[in-house]
């Protein structure tokens, strides 16, 4: 693969070569390429000047530059910023696939301060694992890119880590609101109908062939701001599917389902049906083999009533994993997800039958 920054592709050494002098002197905007997790994948421009305010912003919210752990791919805005970072730090990031292991990468660190970014994905599977204490040297876990079980947020800040929940996207040269607040320059509100809108020196220039309009970027996402000023995102609008009639929030129906013992992983989809319209489906990951047998669609279904939500949201069909499938930047892929669901479809009017699959 040949490296280049138009779209960025290659190793991370390789666009580190070309992404310093640009970085440094000057050039034209990049051109990021999005995973197509919420749709269509898109060729997304950004020019120097908001991806360096990008970059200066988190620094000065974290306290300064440090040295940098790159576990993401750098052909995504997270670790693309990771190199942007370790540039104008002048320090050389430490990539954890040139280590035998995560625990050899992290003991390359040196510094007076010293971070790293991770999906909720990876995260996840260090706690999994029982290693999440490789990170607590770090001054800053920052995890983004999705969106990440309270639960495992806990454990990770029990562990010792001092994790950072961004939310951003490539649109906005990555994260541009660190545990709630906007980055120095970041504007933030949420319009009549409760999509969260940004502004500010990190905007994108638009789409490829498509130039960006008017000063605030619709996201697509829900939320809503606390009297605090911290944004609270809640989901995307298209998380909101119609079945039976009733409309069901898939995030509020996967984090009942994460509060179940039995469940380690969890993503919940909705997927075309004849009868409901549209059905939800759960995508689960057992804690481990034990479960795997008893875990059951009754089971998931009754978690979610006895957490207060409505019989109509749960879910009409469990699939089993052994690790959820994923997308090349970490997040969960979904339109997996559904075409597994669709190819393991109850049949007619057993809407409430289990399927299950294992492994992808």
């Amino acid at each position: 693969m040949t490296a280049s920054l138009r779209p960025v592709s290659s190793s991370a050494r390789e666009v580190l070569e070309l992404l310093e002098p640009w970085v440094r002197f000057g050039g034209d905007p990049i051109i990021v390429r999005t995973s197509g997790s919420t749709g269509e994948p898109k060729d997304v421009v950004l020019s120097r000047a908001a991806v360096l305010a990008s970059a200066r912003a988190t620094q000065e919210r974290l306290g300064g530059p440090g040295h940098w752990l790159l576990d993401l791919p750098v052909t995504g805005v997270a670790g693309l910023q990771v190199l942007v970072r370790s540039v104008l730090a002048g320090t050389d990031p430490v990539v954890v696939s040139e280590h035998d292991d995560l625990e050899s990468a992290v003991a390359e660190l040196v510094g007076s301060r010293q971070y790293a970014s991770l999906v909720p994905t990876q995260l996840h599977r260090l706690d999994a694992e029982g290693r999440l204490d490789l990170l607590s040297g770090l001054d800053a876990l920052l995890v983004g890119g999705a969106s990440a079980d309270p639960a495992l947020l806990d454990r990770a800040r029990a562990a010792g880590i001092n994790v950072v929940r961004t939310y951003g996207m490539t649109e906005t040269c990555g994260g541009c609101v660190y545990d709630g607040l906007p980055l120095d320059g970041v504007q933030m509100r949420v319009d009549d109908d409760g999509q969260v809108l940004l502004a500010g020196p990190v905007l994108f220039d638009g789409h490829v062939d498509q130039p960006r309009e008017g000063e605030w970027l619709a996201t697509g996402d829900r939320g809503e701001i606390d009297d605090d000023g911290r944004l609270h995102v809640l989901g995307r609008f298209d998380d909101v599917i119609v079945s039976g009639g009733v409309n069901v929030p898939l995030p509020a129906v996967e984090r009942a389902l994460r509060r179940v013992e039995a469940v380690g992983d969890v993503a919940v989809v909705g997927v075309d049906d004849r009868e409901w319209g549209a059905r939800v489906v759960a995508a689960v990951v057992p804690v481990d083999a034990v479960c795997l047998d008893g875990l059951r669609l009754d089971e998931l279904r009754d978690a979610v009533t006895e957490r207060g939500l409505p019989r109509t949201w749960a879910p009409r069909q469990v699939l089993l994993f052994d690790q959820l499938p994923s997308l090349s930047g970490g997040k969960v892929d979904r339109d997996r997800l559904r075409q597994v669901a669709v190819s393991s479809s109850p049949p007619a009017g057993q809407a409430e039958a289990t399927a299950s699959s294992t492994g992808v």
